[in-house]
């Protein structure tokens, strides 16, 4: 039996490049976290399949018999209260490996359950999901646009509230590609600070 309490926090990342501020935000959300207990998927170091393929597609229909290495995502999400998606904005979106991570892990009968009869039954109370996107933009643009309501509308109400986990904090580091150091280092400490203090402190988020 766990007796351990306090949030346990799975960090996933997907960038191909080891040296990108993708993979740095993630080391400072890692350290600024610990000694709680973290976990750190790099979903391009573990070669990830994101290829939804005629085996999911059945899993799907039978909400059972899920190929192995989406079991092993599910144990890892099972193992966690929070769930960190950190990831670069491509097209106003999540990278396709990560979208297709979704696609395979959140799959029916594990993250929810839907049937004609009895409808849809979301199975991730459990799970508090907070977002860290990664724009080269400015925030004055994606206000002006629309991005990020349609970026939080896509991702915090089209999957986490259809799953039922909770919807933790979102915190976007804009600008990513500036000249300055200085400049970047400050949003991202900015961000990192918004994720720990809502997975210290949930009930402030």
């Amino acid at each position: 039996m766990n007796t351990d309490h306090r949030p346990r926090t799975l960090l996933i990342t997907a960038n191909p490049d080891p040296r990108s501020l993708t993979h740095h935000v993630s080391a400072r959300l890692e350290a600024a976290l610990r000694p709680l207990p973290v976990e750190v998927a790099d979903l391009h170091q573990e070669r990830f399949d994101p290829r939804y393929n005629a085996a999911d597609r059945r899993a799907y229909h039978e909400s059972g018999n899920y190929p192995p290495d989406v079991v092993r995502e599910h144990r890892r999400l099972e193992r966690a209260t929070d769930v960190v998606l950190i990831f670069p904005v491509y097209w106003w979106s999540m990278p396709a490996l990560l979208k297709g991570w979704i696609d395979r892990v959140f799959v029916n009968g594990w993250a929810f359950e839907y049937s004609a009869d009895s409808g849809l039954r979301p199975k991730l109370q459990q799970l508090t999901t907070h977002l860290l996107p990664i724009a080269g933009s400015d925030v004055s643009l994606f206000e002006r646009h629309g991005y990020e309501k349609a970026l939080r509308t896509q991702i915090e109400h089209g999957i986490v509230d259809y799953c039922g986990s909770r919807r933790g904090a979102t915190a976007f580091v804009f600008e990513s590609e500036l000249p300055h150091p200085a400049a970047t280092a400050e949003n991202v400490e900015r961000a990192v600070s918004t994720i720990s203090a809502a997975v210290r402190n949930p009930a402030r988020v």
